[in-house]
């Protein structure tokens, strides 16, 4: 049964890395044709970019640590 949990959690942790990779992708390929389109505003794009990007990456965290301690904890 332990095993099981193990396994439910490894696969948890794996679908919050890759949903967190495929939220990142999407937030620089978006950039980047923002950026394309308006030259002038890179700054800004840049800047809000790197923002959603470290919340995504917040959020995996978290759901990495949650699966790990649910598998410590049993």
């Amino acid at each position: 049964m332990e095993l099981l949990h193990v396994g439910i959690a490894a696969l948890g942790a794996g679908l919050a890395v890759l949903g967190a990779g495929i939220g990142v992708g999407k937030i620089g390929g978006s950039a980047m044709e923002a950026i394309a389109r308006q030259p002038e505003a890179s700054g800004k794009i840049q800047t809000a970019m790197i923002i959603a990007a470290a919340l995504v990456e917040g959020v995996a965290l978290f759901g990495v640590v949650t699966a790990l301690l649910g598998v410590l904890t049993t």
